[in-house]
């Protein structure tokens, strides 16, 4: 089935707040009430919202997510599988099912083994994406078959990663350790940042190989040696930074730092490097390089680094903004209690959630995002009345339109 092409989020916040406010109004709720539990909503009217969730308004589709996301479960998912069962609209049968995995309902798992075969690339994607949050042994064998023949250029990465988070099966390591030594680079460098993410130790040796090549996945290399955490590649590291063009260097540096060694040393230098870049044009390279390495030692729960990419990112422009921004966004889907904490402490909170909403628009990762709006909303939940993480909870869902 043919997708419909998906809305660009760049038609943003700013120009469609009145018509957000409306539209959330008509749909049954005013932003003051989002978050007082679900709400009973005749099925028609979730229905149409259904309808609308494809629709090239931004405004539009962002409340129709709201009102299908607050409505009573069960209601909710009914009408969200008769929309990934039947609808016309391939798009809108991608976004009910990336809503219906925000409900925690047992159907789901049925509906996502039916979409692992389906011919709607997005719906697949969506599947694979959510068997890595949910990894399912009985589902190996499926997806090594699959891996020999998915060739959609979103839909690859997800069944990469969702195998990589059963990585412990040896069948599952050996698959990958040999496709990062195949095909194109850019889904080489997919089958490398999952086995460093999933720390398959099986795969150090291709890695180490790979990393002593000179070349696009180098940095990636060494990036994933220092996420899996094996002391061996640590001479090869050290090697390394030696030899390796200056645009390599942060990745070595963040590597090491994530190793264990020398990490207060290694942080200096990516942020001395982001700040240089920062102020002298022509180190794209590097300043990229320098922002994904803080990007991934504070996925691991550095909050010194998390605290640079805000500093340097908040009052920055383009080139700099990009690719700190980019980071940034990062952390906050890999390491959301984190995140949350890191907001929660800055006195600059709003231009802080602002650079995370550009951040959001930037990745396009509709999966990953419902999953931190609904921690965002338990965290809500959870936090006392009037307290600062209920306030900044209440702030992200208004400013993030979720």
């Amino acid at each position: 089935m043919p997708l419909t092409v998906c809305p660009k989020k760049s038609q943003r916040r700013s120009a469609n707040r009145v018509l957000a406010l409306a539209l959330v109004l008509v749909c049954g709720a005013s932003l003051a009430a989002q978050e007082r539990g679900p709400a009973a909503i005749p099925l028609d009217q979730l229905r149409q919202a259904v309808d609308k969730l494809g629709d090239l308004d931004y405004a539009t589709r962002m409340a129709a997510g709201r009102t299908i996301r607050r409505a009573q479960p069960a209601q909710a998912v009914t009408v969200l599988l008769q929309a990934i069962n039947e609808h016309a609209d391939g798009f809108i049968r991608f976004r009910a099912l990336v809503l219906l995995t925000g409900f925690n309902d047992p159907r789901t798992l049925d509906a996502m083994d039916e979409a692992v075969n389906s011919p709607n690339d997005r719906l697949r994607e969506v599947a694979y994406g959510y068997f890595e949050q949910h990894p399912d042994p009985r589902m190996i064998d499926k997806m090594l078959i699959a891996l020999d023949k998915e060739t959609g250029e979103f839909v690859r990465p997800a069944l990469v990663r969702a195998l990589a988070a059963l990585g412990k099966d040896p069948r599952v390591a050996e698959a990958l350790i040999r496709d990062a030594g195949r095909g194109l680079d850019f889904f080489r460098s997919t089958v490398i940042e999952a086995l460093g993410d999933y720390k398959i130790a099986a795969a150090v040796p291709k890695l180490i190989e790979v990393a002593k090549i000179d070349g696009p996945l180098q940095d990636d290399a060494a990036t994933a040696l220092g996420k899996i955490g094996d002391k061996r590649a640590l001479p090869i590291l050290a090697e390394m930074q030696q030899k390796a063009p200056q645009e390599i260097q942060p990745a070595i540096a963040a590597a090491i730092c994530l190793l264990g060694t020398n990490c207060s040393s290694h942080v200096g230098y990516l942020e001395k490097s982001l700040r240089y870049a920062e102020n002298i044009p022509g180190y794209q390279d590097l300043l990229r390089g320098a922002a994904a390495g803080l990007g991934a030692i504070s996925t691991k729960g550095n909050a010194e680094t998390l605290t640079t990419l805000f500093d340097v990112g908040i009052p920055s422009q383009d080139p700099v903004r990009a690719p700190v921004t980019l980071a940034l966004g990062l952390v906050a889907l890999r390491n959301t209690p984190l995140m949350l904490k890191t907001l929660e402490a800055r006195t600059d909170q709003g231009e802080a959630l602002g650079i995370l909403a550009e951040a959001f628009d930037m990745l396009e990762e509709d999966l990953e995002e419902e999953h931190f709006f609904v921690d965002v909303r338990r965290a809500y939940w959870a936090a006392p009345d009037a307290s600062p993480t209920r306030k900044l909870c209440e702030a992200l869902i208004n400013k993030l339109d979720f």
